[in-house]
C-alpha cells in the first residue's frame, strides 16, 4: 500500500504543488512548515491571499496588476504615451522601473506564446495592444518579453504585426543571459539593455 499523508495534509501539498516553480519536495517542505508555525501566521497568510484576490484586479488599459481600473502608470499623465514597452508579466514592470531609465507606459500579455503549450496570440492580450496604439499616438513599441524561447517567439510575432503599422518596433539589448528572466536581472544590466535596444528584424 503506498503510504499517504492524511487528507488535508494531502491537499494541502497538492495545492501547493500546483504553484509555479514548486516542485513535489518543496510543496511537501512548505506544508509541514506552515503545520508548524502559530495559528495567527497561517491566518496572516491566509487573510493574505483572500484580500488579495478580493481586492487586486487587472489593468482596463494594461492589464497590469491594480486596485482601481487604471493602474498607477497608466492614471501618470507625466509619463510618456507615445512608447509602450511590451512585458510578459505584471512582476517584470517591478523590475524595469527598478532601473529609473524607462518613463512610457507599459503593456502586459499575461504570457508568452508556447506553441508546446498550447499559448497562441489568441491566449494573450495582443488584440488590446493594438487597439490602444491609434488612440495613444504610439511611436515606438519596446518588446521586453524574456530573453528565452517562448519570448523570442512573441517578439518576433509582434515586430511582423506592427512593423507594417509604421511603429518603431525595438527589442532590448542582450545585456541579459539568454534563457533568463527580466526579474531576476540586477538593475544595471536591464538599464543598459533598455538603452541599447534595438529594432527587431520582422
Amino acid at each position: 500500500m503506498a503510504h499517504t499523508y492524511t487528507p488535508p495534509v494531502q491537499a494541502l501539498i497538492d495545492e501547493l504543488g500546483r504553484l509555479p516553480g514548486i516542485g513535489p519536495k518543496s510543496a511537501q517542505r512548505i506544508a509541514f512548515h506552515l503545520l508548524k508555525v502559530s495559528d495567527d501566521d497561517a491566518n496572516r497568510l491566509a487573510s493574505a491571499i483572500r484580500d488579495a484576490k478580493a481586492r487586486v484586479r487587472f489593468c482596463e488599459r494594461c492589464f497590469n496588476v491594480s486596485e482601481s481600473d487604471l493602474c498607477g502608470y497608466c492614471s501618470d499623465d507625466r509619463r510618456d504615451s507615445s512608447i509602450i514597452c511590451v512585458v510578459e508579466e505584471s512582476r517584470d514592470i517591478v523590475a524595469i522601473e527598478k532601473t529609473g531609465e524607462y518613463r512610457g507606459r507599459y503593456h502586459v500579455l499575461l504570457g508568452a506564446m508556447s506553441p508546446l503549450e498550447g499559448i497562441g496570440p489568441e491566449q494573450l492580450k495582443i488584440r488590446e495592444l493594438l487597439n490602444r496604439l491609434g488612440p495613444e499616438g504610439v511611436e515606438e513599441v519596446i518588446v521586453c518579453t524574456n530573453p528565452n524561447t517562448e519570448g523570442e517567439v512573441t517578439a518576433m510575432y509582434l515586430a511582423r504585426i506592427l512593423k507594417p503599422l509604421g511603429l518603431s518596433v525595438t527589442r532590448i539589448a542582450s545585456g541579459l543571459p539568454v534563457g533568463g528572466d527580466l526579474e531576476y536581472a540586477d538593475e544595471l544590466t536591464l538599464g543598459r539593455a533598455l538603452e541599447g535596444r534595438r529594432a527587431i528584424d520582422a
